[in-house]
């Protein structure tokens, strides 16, 4: 349990700190940043299927079976993932994060993040109780979406009548929501016998909904042969990086 709250800790404050990307894109050129954010997207969609598919639902399988119970649990995942953008608003901006927006629309946003960034604190809490190696596949997965994301939000944030000073520090505020959701999992976990088992599978169920309906959906959007070439090429090494990550032990 201690190794599992240093991790987690360590983990939820690395992704808090994406949300600083903002300073970087402010020095990036808006054309090399698109074809940037593209290539991060397709990669991105990659590790969250990877994670989804080569780690977290094997485990959940391994050690509980794959029933209609873990079934259920990872249509939750989809469900409540489906809601928070069909309800709170939650929007990506991955492929043009200058694009303008109301200014209440910032708040949603705002909201919206918090409440995702909350349930990536869970689901990398619950990923540590269950190995190390299944904690950083998720750690990395979470981190690759957060970066795209998280440009497009910085965007929203400037449009909307923020300063950069002050998009960075909300931006980094509603990202260490995740701080909370990570500590509320390993609380919850000494008091409920196996919360993973839920965990688990609603995490997968979670990316698999962020990758095939979020993400896939914006790199269709892009008919360049050459592009389309390399969004496929860095889709499945996302994949093929989170299968390495199944020999970090051993």
């Amino acid at each position: 349990m201690i190794n599992a709250w240093f991790y987690s800790i360590v983990s939820v404050i690395i992704v808090s700190l994406v949300s600083l990307i903002g300073v970087i894109v402010l020095s990036v050129n808006p054309k090399i940043l698109k074809s940037i954010i593209f290539a991060l997207v397709s990669f991105s969609a990659g590790a969250l299927f990877g994670d989804a598919f080569i780690h977290l639902l094997p485990e959940a399988v391994e050690e509980f079976g794959f029933g209609v119970g873990t079934s259920f649990y990872l249509l939750s995942g989809i469900i409540l993932f489906f809601m928070i953008e069909k309800f709170i608003h939650w929007h990506h901006c991955h492929l043009e994060p200058m694009k303008n927006h109301p200014h209440p629309f910032v708040y949603m946003n705002l909201l919206g993040d918090a409440v995702h960034n909350f349930i990536d604190g869970l689901i990398i809490g619950a990923s540590y109780l269950v190995s190390l190696e299944v904690g950083i596949a998720t750690t990395l997965a979470v981190i690759l979406h957060e970066i795209p994301q998280e440009i497009g939000d910085f965007g929203i944030l400037l449009h909307g009548g923020f300063s950069v000073f002050k998009a960075l520090i909300m931006n980094l505020l509603v990202a260490l929501t995740s701080v909370l959701g990570a500590v509320l999992t390993l609380i919850m976990s000494s008091r409920i016998t196996n919360l993973e088992s839920f965990l688990i599978p609603f995490a997968a169920g979670g990316f698999i909904y962020i990758a095939g309906s979020d993400l896939i959906p914006e790199l269709h959007k892009e008919l360049s042969l050459k592009k389309s070439v390399m969004q496929l090429f860095t889709f499945i090494f996302g994949m093929v990086i989170m299968y390495g990550l199944l020999f970090i032990e051993g």
